[in-house]
């Protein structure tokens, strides 16, 4: 379509800039552009395809704070996941790679967006930015911190000591240990963490198959066993025994304590 716009393009675009709308959704246009509806749905549709606004979900789309020149137009990350959950009333946490490459324990830049957030499990794509949306429990989502973007919107991503303790709870999905257990020793070493966080993080947001590795791995890296007690009293009595590194074959010594075959290399 480029900047050939017909006179509705044009009335959208002056509709949205005069009140500096970033989003806008089905039945905004019916009265201010006195449009039909049919009219709307092909409106959007139009320009969508063309690429100079972004349908978030149906019914809602993004809209730039200026008209493109020619070219294609797409939101950032932040504009898309603070549209999408908060026209839900969600939250929404990065976290994965995106919080790996954040912190610097993972140099590879992702492609895509991974978020927990209370509302949606999907993957999407909202112009150039690809989504991995993981739903959670309400009490899975915390322990966070706003990083401000150019545009004056904020990102959501889960916290350095969180985002520690979910490469090793969701290490299947983030493909993650052992990895996860040199970015710990890293992060002790130099001082960015403490055992008490770790404990704490991993009490609240952990599973038991968390916490025994982390148990594991912070009494083998000298955390005193009072250090630890809290961890060890969150410990449910169970027969079987967790493998360190539970996605590589191999024996190694039995951690009683903690519950825990020792495969890992740490």
């Amino acid at each position: 379509m480029g900047r050939n716009l017909g006179n509705l393009e044009r009335q959208l675009f002056a509709y949205a800039q005069l009140r500096n709308l970033r989003t806008l959704a089905t039945g905004d246009l019916l009265e201010p552009l006195k449009i039909s509806a049919k009219q709307e749905r092909e409106l959007y549709s139009r320009l969508s395809r063309a690429g100079m606004i972004a349908q978030v979900r149906r019914g809602l789309y993004l809209v730039p704070a200026k008209l493109p020149l020619g070219a294609k137009w797409s939101p950032d990350e932040a504009q898309v996941l603070n549209a999408l959950m908060g026209t839900q009333g969600g939250r929404y946490q990065l976290c994965g790679p995106n919080a790996f490459n954040r912190y610097g324990f993972d140099e590879q830049v992702p492609t895509r967006i991974y978020a927990y957030n209370n509302r949606l499990s999907a993957d999407r794509q909202v112009g150039a930015v690809a989504l991995t949306l993981i739903k959670v429990s309400d009490d899975r989502l915390g322990d966070t911190e706003e990083v401000p973007t150019a545009d004056g919107v904020s990102l959501v991503y889960s916290s350095r000591v969180r985002t520690l303790v979910d490469a090793v709870y969701d290490w299947s999905r983030f493909a993650s240990l052992p990895r996860a257990y040199g970015w710990i020793r890293t992060e002790l070493s130099a001082g960015r963490v403490g055992v008490k966080e770790l404990v704490r993080t991993a009490l609240r947001f952990a599973n038991q198959g968390t916490i025994r590795r982390l148990g594991a791995l912070l009494e083998g890296l000298g955390a005193a066993r009072k250090q630890l007690s809290d961890l060890e009293k969150g410990l449910r009595s169970e027969k079987s025994l967790v493998l360190m590194v539970p996605n590589i074959r191999g024996s190694g010594k039995v951690d009683r304590r903690w519950g825990v075959v020792r495969n890992d290399p740490v």
